[in-house]
């Protein structure tokens, strides 16, 4: 199997003159990009970085941030990135806990970097323009002069480790290797239907599996990437229009932000022709609205996580709503029932067709990771018998497909009945004055949690309504929302997840 820095210099001797990136003024051909690739390899060299060493970047989705990603690639250190949100002692937790030797940032970030222990050990190059001081070095100096990368990396490095969110405690470091991320995006790109020279818009982060994956699997097929630094919807829909972009890989909440923009028509993006999401479940009523706005070849609903990149997936996701589809071209899913007694004995018994469990994957799949950095406990937890416990509960349908149901922890147990807010979320979307809908478990005295649906309005509707509606569905009457709230907006992640314990802990405005 080629490394990644092999895989890098392969798109640059198919097509050197093929456009590779494009972040605003920046437009560079691969040929061109190489030489810059290979001029922050060179500064790894110079500052005594070698295989395996991990260095530190807290970049929105600029050229600077997808240049380094590819420069640890050829030199076979592996790249740690941030959110560039990230605070001071969320900067240094992960820091210490990757052992980073070097760290990249951006005015963005610089703040909260200055404010960390790490900053006062490790050195850092600023990407952003040269001020006054001659204090740093700056990313702009160090490729001033071109030079050709080679690939000294292997494909039993490290290329990357993400960090999860930490939304119950720490973040955990998922450390994957080249192997299992060029596996990841082969598989990507065939699962995807990507074409050579593709274009496709750099949104989602490049702290983020999905934003990992685009990077790489737009340079296996000679693509373009367009950067988008951080979301703004507008600038997006300018940038699909400008560039001709031909695919989107996107989280749910993206999408409806563009159909929502006032700037946003079908001609404008008529260019795009293949959909992808993953993240999160796409509600029917959204899913029904790009359809008819894009008209795409390609409709694909990804399921994966950073652990494994991939579980399922189904390529045409308006003809069966809400199904995740069938294991991917490199995994292997059970769903497993649920309440078998203690965490550390591995399951035997599986959940019947229609029967909601927890969804496991086989670890021996190309796409794995090998367990988390340093984090022995997390492994216990998560990790059995060869088999990766995703958290996430589900069912396979009589067709053996899989259909997702929401996260073990936000399960809803009220009177003695298991409740997954999904379903609910799914049917309330579809209502024409709902525009974001979520739905979380409240505490209860009676029932001990009740179903609470927390709605965004786009139009004039009250909870009697609601109810009705939800009474007039296919909805079993015990999982009918008990209580409605109207709030401004719904409390999501910096990648559109919507977070449930938020609204549990009443941290929304009401609208």
């Amino acid at each position: 199997m080629l490394d990644l820095g092999r895989t890098f210099l392969q798109a640059v001797e198919r097509d050197p003159g093929s456009l590779a990136i494009v972040d605003g003024n920046k437009r560079y051909t691969y040929g061109e990009w190489a030489l810059h690739i290979g001029a922050i390899q060179q500064f790894f060299n110079d500052k005594g970085l070698r295989n395996g060493d991990r260095i530190l970047t807290i970049l929105q989705n600029r050229y600077e941030a997808a240049t380094i990603h590819w420069a640890c690639q050829m030199a076979g250190i592996a790249i740690v990135p941030l959110n560039w949100r990230s605070k001071s002692d969320e900067i240094d937790y992960c820091a210490q806990n990757a052992d980073v030797k070097l760290a990249f940032v951006e005015e963005v970030s610089l703040g909260n970097y200055l404010q960390s222990e790490t900053s006062k050990s490790i050195s850092v190059i600023l990407c952003m323009e040269k001020g006054p001081t001659d204090e740093y070095t700056y990313f702009d100096e160090l490729i001033q002069v071109g030079v050709e990368p080679t690939a000294q990396g292997h494909v039993e490095d490290i290329s990357v480790m993400l960090f999860t969110s930490g939304t119950t405690g720490k973040p955990k470091g998922v450390p994957r290797k080249q192997r299992a991320e060029r596996a990841a995006g082969i598989a990507h790109v065939a699962q995807n239907q990507y074409a050579m020279a593709e274009v496709t818009l750099g949104v989602m982060p490049l702290y983020h599996t999905m934003g990992v994956r685009t990077l790489l699997s737009l340079c296996i097929v000679n693509g373009t990437y367009v950067a988008v630094p951080r979301w703004d919807v507008d600038k997006a829909i300018d940038a699909i229009e400008r560039e001709a972009v031909t695919h989107l890989y996107l989280v749910p909440t993206l999408y409806h932000d563009m159909l929502q923009s006032k700037n946003f028509n079908a001609s404008r993006v008529k260019t795009v022709k293949k959909l992808g999401f993953a993240g999160a479940p796409m509600h029917d009523a959204l899913l029904l609205s790009l359809s008819e706005a894009f008209s795409p070849e390609l409709f694909v609903n990804h399921y994966g996580s950073s652990e494994i990149y991939t579980y399922t997936i189904n390529q045409n996701a308006v003809a069966k709503p809400g199904c995740a589809g069938k294991a991917g071209i490199n995994a292997r899913i059970k769903v497993v029932k649920l309440d078998q007694g203690s965490i550390q004995t591995m399951p035997t018994q599986l959940a019947s067709c229609n029967e909601e469990g927890q969804i496991i994957c086989d670890l021996s799949g190309d796409e794995a990771f090998e367990g988390y950095w340093k984090r022995p406990d997390a492994d216990q937890k998560s990790i059995r018998g060869g088999w990766y416990f995703t958290g996430d509960t589900g069912y396979f349908d009589e067709s053996g497909d899989l259909f997702v149901t929401g996260r073990v922890d936000d399960m809803i147990i009220s009177g003695g009945e298991n409740i997954s807010p999904v379903e609910i979320e799914s049917i309330l979307s579809l209502h024409p004055s709902v525009s974001e809908v979520a739905v979380a478990g409240l505490k209860d005295d009676r029932l001990g949690q009740k179903v609470v649906a927390f709605i965004r309005a786009s139009g004039i509707v009250d909870s009697i309504v609601l109810d009705e509606y939800c009474r007039g569905s296919d909805l079993i009457n015990f999982k009918r929302p008990r209580e409605y709230v109207f709030v401004k907006e719904i409390p999501k992640s910096p990648v559109g997840k919507v977070l449930r314990r938020m609204l549990i802990a009443g941290e929304y405005e009401r609208a």
